[in-house]
């Protein structure tokens, strides 16, 4: 059975693990504990050969070799190989439980487009759902254990009620090399067209939402196939499993407190008959490569392996449920207890504030603030085309102006039209503008305004006045 520990870690609490280091189903322990007394019996075995049973010229050549193995064990990369090997060995276990044939989606597409509360009906809604928990039961029977044991034969199955006789029959008499895990959802989706022939699905769109989520449910059991057919490929396995045991084994000798090769190391050498940190690595060493053992093939028989047998009986309970006593089942329509109000909370509900966004409470800046705070304006530099557009030049523009009488003392002139003439002094091109902008002095146009004599006499007239 999955051992599960989600209650105990709910909260973050000081040394919250810790008291799941004392639980002996599904632990480290139970998994190493039998490779962990072989490496202390040997590691024992060649300590006590080496202080009891060898000569002083034995215990030399000795305590070479121990150097020696010490040395260039460590050569070995433990960390990376391992490593490597666990993520893939986990996103492969992963993998496997997200592609495991759950019917919840098909049982609801089923109960919802499958109509007819008579026994036809119902017939053909329980008939499905049946087909679909037995094309799960085949496939899940080829790949776990657990499964196999409690349907060894085919006619365990029939009597399990997931298959009757007659099926059976025409299942044997379908010939295939290989797995028939996949008739089962053929049988389904010739049903869904009958069904739709009979008018119980109503149009096409119900009927391929039937076929889309068939072939989502055939697409999992597929996978699981694929998962149990291809592993990680054995070539890696054994070379983390050498490089494992080939660097303990190379500890047993390595690891043993010999005598020190210098007179200097006396100072610093400890003699135990206990190596605690050999322990330790191994313990970690040997735990995750036990890990690996262990999740690799979750559809076994260990303690952490996923409970197959039980999802069997869960999937057939609730698809039969959902298409048989649940369909058009529905509860009385019932105002509810907020009817009449545009805004409630509930009760029980949080006692701190809701959360409204990051930002949605930031206090503005002050206007003195803002008014005090120098902003700084980075001014924009002219940026010049190449090559310039050339301008058009202005021409001469004639502006005609109404009629209009002066009167003077002497006599009315009658002025029929005032043309007033503006064109520059000196035409230039764009090229020339964009150089004289940069001197000193620039020869900007000129307007010449011809006037009538009676705006001479007018203004001859009113400097008179001015000088008297």
């Amino acid at each position: 059975m999955t051992v599960s520990y989600t209650l105990e870690v709910a909260n973050a609490r000081f040394a919250g693990f810790t008291k799941l280091l004392f639980r002996w189903k599904g632990s480290i322990y139970k998994l190493l504990y039998k490779e962990f007394l072989v490496f202390c019996f040997l590691y024992s075995f060649f300590s006590v050969i080496y202080r009891c049973v060898l000569s002083g010229g034995q215990q030399e050549l000795f305590e070479r070799a121990a150097r020696h193995c010490n040395k260039f064990a460590k050569l070995i990369p433990m960390s990376f190989v391992l490593g490597f090997y666990i993520t893939q060995a986990f996103q492969r276990w992963w993998g496997q439980y997200t592609s495991f044939p759950l019917p919840d989606n098909l049982m609801m597409v089923v109960s919802g487009n499958v109509h007819g509360a008579d026994e036809r009906g119902r017939l053909l809604r329980r008939t499905m759902m049946r087909y679909a928990n037995l094309s799960s039961v085949l496939i899940l029977r080829s790949i776990s254990t657990r499964v196999h044991k409690r349907f060894p034969t085919m006619q365990h199955i029939v009597e399990a009620g997931f298959m009757t006789e007659e099926e059976l029959k025409t299942l044997d008499h379908l010939y295939s090399d290989f797995n028939k895990y996949w008739m089962p959802l053929t049988w389904f989706a010739n049903l869904a067209s009958k069904a739709r022939e009979e008018g119980r699905v109503k149009d096409d769109m119900a009927l391929k939402l039937l076929m889309d989520e068939l072939n989502n449910y055939r697409a999992k059991c597929s996978m699981l196939f694929h998962y149990d057919w291809i592993s990680i490929p054995m070539v890696y396995t054994q070379v983390v499993t050498l490089a494992v045991y080939s660097f303990f084994a190379f500890c047993l000798i390595g690891r043993q407190f010999v005598k020190p090769e210098r007179a200097d190391e006396h100072k610093v050498h400890v003699d135990l008959y206990v190596p605690v940190f050999t322990l330790l690595e191994f313990f970690f060493y040997a735990g995750w490569l036990k890990v690996g053992e262990l999740i690799i093939n979750p559809f076994g028989e260990d303690d952490d392996d996923f409970e197959t047998n039980q999802l069997i009986d869960r999937n057939i309970q609730v698809s039969m449920l959902a298409v048989d006593d649940m369909h058009q089942s529905l509860p009385p329509l019932e105002k509810d207890k907020y009817w009449t109000e545009k805004s409630f909370s509930l009760p029980f509900g949080p006692a701190k504030p809701v959360f409204m966004g990051s930002t949605y409470d930031m206090r503005e800046i002050d206007d003195d603030l803002e008014d005090s705070t120098t902003s700084y304006q980075i001014p924009m530099l002219p940026v010049s085309v190449w090559p310039p557009t050339p301008k058009k030049q202005k021409k001469s523009q004639r502006l005609s102006c109404c009629t209009k009488k002066v009167k003077s003392k002497k006599k009315t002139h009658t002025k029929d039209m005032e043309t007033v003439d503006i064109m520059p002094a000196k035409p230039c091109g764009c090229e020339q503008l964009q150089q004289q902008r940069y001197e000193e002095s620039v020869e900007r146009p000129q307007c010449v305004v011809t006037l009538g004599e009676a705006e001479k006499e007018q203004e001859t007239d009113y400097t008179n006045k001015s000088v008297a």
